[in-house]
């Protein structure tokens, strides 16, 4: 079988691939014949050395993987040979890479998918959903009604967020930076968008919310934004901070954050993943809302397997309205 790794840490031109043994499934867990991966930007950051993982060298990579079940190991059960199943995306890729022909997975983070949702939409679906459901139900618990500040709205994430902001009821706001992608992110569910390149972010969150403000945002940008984001917040308001694509400093917003009695979260999507508990009550959410056509991976290009560098590059283009899929 083949399998993707990089041997020292740089650009998309640092993947390669290798041809080893298939592996067997150990005690407790399954062995699956990838069709499809999900590509996410973490892993443009290890393999470019900068990920909060640093793995030893040569290393693999992927946090998610669709296909079909070829084996199980000692003490499996529920699961049968050629049942159409997804990963959960694991607490380190270095430990359990999703980039190769099979891989060998904890049953524990198998997942069988609803008939209605492709390869391509399952290897789409956990790390996005799994991600907003984190930020916006478990530790916001966003409400009908209220308005939800989403930046980096045309990410994979940012859609899920849409996506699940209006199956509560909530409103969603998509904060994006050209007006490329504004009718697109209507189409996706949103609300309301504001283009940064022509608004403030405060003033375009002030005309939307009204003088109460926005109690959640959820954004993955950091920087110059934080500030206006924070001054267009309600009194008590939380921001849940899951990322930092913005290369600029982050200057700490002191005055809203005193004056409105903020919280500024961090977040990880180990959050959920580590926490069997939540884990299990984020998946019957997703599943139910997959099963009821309510959430609806979004797919930006599919590349095949050989041009799995090409996707990177794709990936780092910020040119994507959704997620990058490659098919095996």
């Amino acid at each position: 079988m083949r399998v993707v790794r990089f041997d020292r840490h740089g650009g998309p031109e640092v993947l390669r691939f290798e041809t080893i043994d298939a592996p067997l499934p150990d005690e407790g867990q399954v062995l699956i014949r990838v069709k499809a991966l999900g590509i996410n930007r973490a892993e443009a950051l290890m393999r470019a050395g900068a990920y909060i993982e640093t793995p030893a060298l040569p290393s693999g990579l992927g946090l998610e993987a669709a296909g079909v079940v070829e084996r199980l190991g000692d003490g499996v059960d529920g699961f049968e040979a050629g049942d159409a199943v997804s990963v959960i995306p694991p607490i380190s890729m270095a430990r359990w890479p999703t980039y190769g022909e099979c891989i060998s997975v904890p049953a524990e983070r198998v997942v069988r998918h609803p008939p209605n949702l492709s390869r391509e939409g399952a290897a789409a679906t956990w790390m996005a959903y799994l991600t907003a459901y984190g930020a916006l139900i478990d530790v916001a618990a966003i409400r009908r009604g209220e308005c939800v500040a989403i930046t980096a709205a045309s990410s994979s994430v940012g859609l899920a967020a849409i996506q699940i902001s209006n199956m509560i009821g909530a409103i969603p706001v998509a904060v994006t930076r050209t007006a490329a992608k504004r009718q697109a992110l209507i189409n996706a569910g949103a609300a309301h968008v504001i283009v940064t390149d022509d608004e403030d972010p405060a003033s375009g969150l002030n005309r939307i919310a009204g003088p109460i403000g926005v109690r959640v945002v959820l954004d993955c940008v950091g920087g110059p934004i934080l500030e206006p984001l924070t001054q267009a917040m309600a009194r008590g308001g939380v921001l849940i901070e899951y990322g930092g694509l913005s290369a600029r400093p982050a200057p700490f917003p002191l005055p809203a954050v005193l004056s409105k009695s903020l919280t500024l979260r961090g977040y990880l999507v180990h959050e959920i993943t580590g926490n069997p508990g939540k884990l299990e009550a984020a998946k019957r959410f997703i599943l139910d809302g997959l099963a009821a056509g309510a959430l609806r991976p979004i797919i930006a290009k599919v590349f095949p397997f050989e041009e799995i560098a090409d996707a990177h590059r794709y990936l780092e283009s910020n040119e994507q309205f959704g997620k990058i899929v490659v098919t095996v």
